[in-house]
């Protein structure tokens, strides 16, 4: 009976990376990647960025991979955020404008013309530039030592309650 006791222990032990890459290790990086994330959507200044950072993960040639990423409506502009934007000109393409003047165009369509504020522009404006707000590194940069604190306590939580990471139960009277 003890060798089929020492052939399943040493069958599980066999199996144990796999199970550990599939289900803890996966959790643990998502468990420290939503910390990131939990931190990035309190830096943003953008609702709709906010509403678009959503954490992602992946196992691929034995990696582990989990993403803090903006996904969805708002994504395009997280960029800009992050990083800023140098003054440039926005302009309606000639092609858009199908022979028409900005103003006839503007009067017809409404899309593709330069209205701010509900004023007419013209064909060129000159958009100053934006300044930076950083949301995504400082995040990762603030909250790196807890986000590692969060994938060790997944970790943790998870081995102590299976197998022979179970931690033994007391003898009767101690």
């Amino acid at each position: 009976m003890a060798y089929a006791k020492t052939g399943s222990v040493r069958r599980m032990l066999q199996q144990l990376p796999a199970a550990l890459e599939k289900n803890v290790l996966r959790g643990a990086a998502r468990a420290a990647a939503n910390v990131v994330a939990d931190e990035a959507r309190q830096r943003c200044i953008s609702n709709e960025v906010r509403d678009s950072i959503k954490v992602t993960g992946s196992s691929k040639d034995g990696n582990i991979i989990a993403k803090v990423q903006t996904k969805g409506e708002g994504a395009f502009i997280a960029p800009w955020l992050e990083y800023g934007t140098r003054p440039h000109f926005i302009s309606v393409s000639d092609a858009n404008r199908g022979g028409r003047s900005i103003k006839r165009l503007n009067k017809e369509v409404r899309e593709g013309s330069l209205v701010i504020g509900g004023q007419f522009v013209g064909p060129t404006v000159h958009h100053p530039g934006a300044r930076p707000h950083p949301f995504m590194r400082p995040a990762l940069d603030t909250k790196e030592g807890e986000a590692v604190a969060a994938a060790q306590s997944y970790i943790t939580t998870r081995l102590a309650s299976v197998g022979p990471f179970a931690a033994a139960a007391p003898e009767p009277g101690e």
